[in-house]
């Protein structure tokens, strides 16, 4: 039996495979692009997959770990990438596109989060299939949730604050350690 879908036709998971799709196309148009373009597709990944965290992690997420039973962990494993996803925001957004590290590590948030998706739409939207859940319902919830946040913006979150407060790591630990090897060698 097919999820239900609300009255504006939406369901829950379709919404969350559609917001997947958009990321994925901005993540493979920034491997494309040229330099001068890179800057402004992070900030919308960014902020397209802001606003989707917080739709998962205030409506979605909390729905299914009602409904569906988790052996597995794949609930506390999708915080995790979460929480890894949204360190990585948090120092993007405190970085131009001109820093070093800035284009890697974009890269790793891409394969993150592509592994992310793969696990949700594979693992997690299967059990939540099997569940009594009313996913018109909830999809009307997320997209009002969705519509809001695109409005208003996200509010900041933990990672967000935290490297607000402690700042970027800097270079790289090979790389200065590489420093450290060379004035050895002095």
């Amino acid at each position: 039996m097919p999820p239900k879908k609300s009255a504006s036709g939406q369901n829950a998971m379709a919404l969350l495979k559609a917001d997947h799709q958009k990321v994925k196309e901005l993540f493979d148009k920034f491997e494309s692009a040229r330099a001068s373009s890179k800057a402004k597709i992070v900030a919308d990944a960014v902020k397209e997959l802001k606003v989707h965290a917080t739709v998962e992690e205030e409506l979605f997420y909390p729905t299914l770990r009602q409904e569906i039973e988790d052996e597995e962990g794949i609930m506390d494993e999708a915080d995790e990438e979460h929480h890894v996803a949204k360190v990585l925001i948090a120092e993007l957004e405190a970085m131009s596109g001109d820093d070093d590290h800035w284009e890697a590590k974009f890269k790793v948030l891409a394969e993150s989060v592509r592994h992310h998706i793969k696990e949700e739409e594979g693992q997690m939207f299967k059990k939540a299939r099997e569940s009594d859940i009313d996913f018109g319902a909830l999809g009307e919830q997320m997209a009002q949730l969705k519509k809001r946040l695109l409005k208003e913006g996200v509010p900041p979150d933990a990672e967000a604050q935290m490297i607000k407060k402690v700042g970027l790591r800097g270079d790289s630990p090979a790389k200065r350690a590489q420093g450290n090897l060379q004035k050895q060698d002095s």
